[in-house]
């Protein structure tokens, strides 16, 4: 607060006379001045969350080119002056409102500390999701991240709105998600809410997290994404339905600087499988169990049990809230607190 000033008047001055032989005593109406605390020096630990839906401009959607591998439009039905896309299980889903959501959900939790190492984690959801219903409340994916004790920011873009489609979009496309992962680092940055956050989050590696139908955007991150040199690693939850050759290629040029987490049901047990096979022959290394940390060069794989796990496997997995647990095993990234607020 601003301190005013008290005005006393020349009736209250002393004489020069009195003042050179009785000491000044201060006047109970004048506050007495605190001592003066050093701000801390720049961008600090957030004493609380912050969460924002904020739509991006290289967001996941709209899209309006080719499915890859084929020249069929995305788009490809028509009525009138609705688009839509037919899914692969033979659904059309129209482009208003299923493909046209700019929104991200970003998520910063208390403690926050841009002046530490920060690790973004970029997640994924699955099919028939939406980033309030289900990111945030029914998988609790930001309550586990703030958790985790990891120093953490969240980026989930929305892909196909509650629909059973596993649609890429964007990602599909070449360099789009090094694009995503720039703006992401600049709207994080405001959300803070202080420019000096910008460095760390700028430099700061990604950790791409998919869960269920998500594993399609993930993939086609790493790769023609752009960006990995920036992606620390990837943990799949139940999200091996396809891909695998993707997956196989980006942990055999990136085996020593990323890991590779996949946790999955009887839903993706031959996939899964089938990238085991995959790296034989590419004569990269991984364990059949959880492993201690996730270091770099780390790939395991981790059966958890039968299709009825499938639904609820963001929140109960190996263990209940299997994201907290897989994120709290990256070393380096602790979140610091100290000895006052502990």
């Amino acid at each position: 607060m601003k301190r005013r000033a008290l005005l006393l008047g020349a009736l209250l001055m002393p004489t020069a006379a009195h003042a050179r032989t009785t000491k000044k005593k201060p006047s109970k109406q004048t506050p007495a001045k605190a001592a003066a605390t050093p701000k801390p020096f720049g961008p600090q630990p957030l004493k609380d969350g912050k969460t924002q839906l904020v739509a991006f401009n290289a967001s996941a959607f709209p899209y309006r080119s080719a499915v890859p591998g084929s020249n069929k439009p995305f788009l490809d039905v028509k009525n009138g002056r609705q688009l839509g896309h037919t899914s692969l299980g033979g659904t059309v889903y129209w482009e208003q409102p299923t493909y046209n959501d700019r929104r991200s959900l970003l998520y910063l939790p208390a403690g926050f500390d841009p002046q530490r190492p920060v690790l973004i984690v970029l997640y994924f959801h699955g099919q028939g999701a939406t980033l309030e219903r289900d990111v945030m409340v029914r998988q609790a994916v930001p309550r586990q991240i703030a958790e985790s004790g990891q120093n953490i920011a969240l980026v989930a873009p929305q892909l196909a709105v509650d629909a059973a489609d596993s649609s890429a979009g964007n990602f599909w496309k070449p360099g789009h998600f090094a694009a995503y992962v720039d703006e992401a680092a600049e709207r994080l940055m405001r959300l803070y809410g202080d420019r000096g956050a910008g460095r760390q989050l700028n430099l700061a590696p990604v950790v791409l997290v998919a869960y269920s139908g998500g594993y399609l955007s993930a993939a086609y991150a790493l790769d023609r994404g752009g960006a990995n040199h920036r992606v620390k690693g990837a943990i799949l939850l139940d999200a091996l339905y396809g891909d695998e050759d993707k997956y196989a290629a980006w942990m055999a040029a990136r085996r020593r600087q990323a890991f590779l987490l996949s946790a999955y049901t009887e839903s993706t047990k031959d996939e899964n499988a089938a990238l085991q096979g995959m790296l034989d022959k590419k004569r990269v290394p991984y364990v059949k169990a959880l492993p201690a940390t996730l270091n770099p060069g780390t790939v395991a794989f981790v059966p958890c049990g039968g299709l009825d796990m499938h639904g609820d496997f963001v929140t109960r997995a190996w263990r209940p809230d299997p994201l907290k647990a897989a994120l709290a095993m990256i070393p380096g990234y602790a979140v610091v607190r100290d000895k006052k607020s502990a």
